[in-house]
């Protein structure tokens, strides 16, 4: 029992280090920040011309993003639907009985106990799970592009965040994407967007009355044995 007992703890400290805690969010995360100045600077004249590649203007084009800080909007058309279902049951039972023969007219024992066994056992275990989830995700952030690839592909990335009564709303996004699929508007819809990362999320104690107590997440956890 002493050993049970002290074995306890240590079950509740695993589980405790199996929880991962949620990260807080804050504004001006370095991974969603515009570029800075440093590096919009054109590159050096090395041919004598005042032209410079990539910082060349059209009268009669289009005004798309093309270059390092240049702003472009995404337009957020996400919208997914799932449904999964798993049932298993399991049974086991046996049994099992052993008797000593009379010897003598006797049956063997020794103080009122004879050698006969008489064992039985049954198991049973059923499990069902059933998920059904539908997300949609629509509006638009305007976004900065952060790297040129060399094969021309556009790396993009930016946040939004919104300080209301009740704490902040933010929105996140960051991705490639194709020059050939910015519209003439500078607008490129999110299911174009490759290598998608993005976060919708809050702050505040409204956000924070919808999440479980570290507490709630250990007796979830995998970890539990019961």
């Amino acid at each position: 029992m002493w050993r049970l007992t002290a074995l306890i703890p240590t079950v509740f400290m695993v589980a405790c280090s199996s929880v991962p805690l949620e990260k807080d969010v804050y504004p001006d995360d370095p991974d969603f920040a515009p570029v800075s100045a440093q590096g919009l600077q054109p590159p050096p004249v090395v041919n004598g011309s005042l032209f410079q590649a990539r910082y060349g203007m059209g009268l009669y084009t289009d005004q798309q993003a093309r270059r390092v800080g240049d702003i472009i909007t995404v337009i957020f058309e996400e919208q997914y639907q799932s449904s999964k279902s798993a049932e298993t049951s399991a049974d086991k039972s046996s049994a099992n009985s052993a008797s000593v023969g009379s010897m003598f007219g006797t049956v063997p024992g020794w103080k009122n106990l004879n050698l006969g066994v008489d064992t039985s056992a049954d198991r049973q275990f059923s499990g069902k799970g059933e998920a059904d989830r539908s997300n949609s995700l629509s509006g638009q952030i305007s976004v900065s592009v952060a790297e040129i690839m060399p094969n021309g592909i556009l790396r993009i990335r930016g946040e939004k965040w919104l300080t209301l009564s009740e704490g902040d709303e933010y929105i996140r996004i960051s991705g490639l994407i194709r020059p050939a699929d910015i519209s003439p508007d500078n607008t490129v819809s999110s299911n174009k967007v490759a290598d998608a990362r993005i976060s919708f999320g809050g702050r505040g104690s409204l956000n924070n009355s919808t999440k479980q107590g570290w507490f709630d997440r250990i007796m979830n956890s995998p970890w539990m044995p019961f």
